[in-house]
């Protein structure tokens, strides 16, 4: 079976879904088999999602991008300056 890959506007509305099943009366193993993942899935995406409307998931992954960015700028100029202090230890 291919596996996909869900987009997180897509993961909120799953969740969202299980929510009106359970409100209208299905049990949740029903529910989260209804969506099409498995129950391992569904409480991965509770922990990470759960509670999160579709602009914050958006500004979440674009928070999320920005500090990946920021963190391979710091271990650059850290890797920088540590060249430039054994460069110096040499000169002197």
């Amino acid at each position: 079976m291919a596996r996909k890959r869900h987009s997180a506007e897509e993961i909120v509305a799953k969740l969202r879904q299980v929510e009106v099943l359970c409100g209208q009366g299905k049990v949740l193993a029903d529910a989260i088999r209804a969506i099409g993942v498995t129950e391992v899935t569904y409480y991965r995406w509770r922990n990470e999602y759960g509670g999160l409307k579709g602009d914050q998931v958006k500004r979440l992954k674009e928070l999320e991008a920005e500090n990946a960015r920021l963190r391979r700028a710091v271990s650059d100029l850290t890797l920088d300056k540590q060249i430039l202090r054994e460069a110096a230890k040499g000169n002197f």
